[in-house]
């Protein structure tokens, strides 16, 4: 849990907004793996049916829209980390098909040494 952790306030610490350079694989899915596991938690907590329900919805909403920009940030940096545009990021568009494409991308292993995104992390 502390590697979790660490990857992903590194992310939201040092990386806010920031689009260039690269993230690997490893950077990117820890860090998902812990927004998801917080969001799962906050939406379950959000479910009960009294005012914490209505706390936790509003934390889990205030918590979705503070890391909305880290998250679109890092998955430019992972986009190239395979050497491929962040615009890359509006397959999303394509209902189904875009997500699937994106969800390779994520997984694609990234492209050895430096690429015209700079080096490998």
């Amino acid at each position: 849990m502390s590697a979790l952790k660490t990857y992903f306030f590194d992310v939201i610490a040092k990386q806010y907004i920031h689009l260039q350079g690269r993230a690997s694989r490893k950077q990117y899915w820890m860090y998902a793996l812990f927004y998801i596991v917080v969001n799962i938690v906050l939406g379950i907590l959000s479910s009960m049916d009294n005012i914490l329900g209505i706390l936790f919805f509003i934390c889990f909403m205030l918590y979705s829209l503070a890391l909305l920009l880290p998250s679109i940030s890092i998955s430019v940096r992972r986009l190239h980390d395979i050497n491929r545009s962040g615009w890359w990021l509006l397959i999303f568009i394509v209902p189904m098909l875009g997500t699937l494409i994106w969800l390779v991308f994520m997984l694609w292993p990234g492209t050895p040494g430096p690429n015209r995104f700079g080096n490998q992390n």
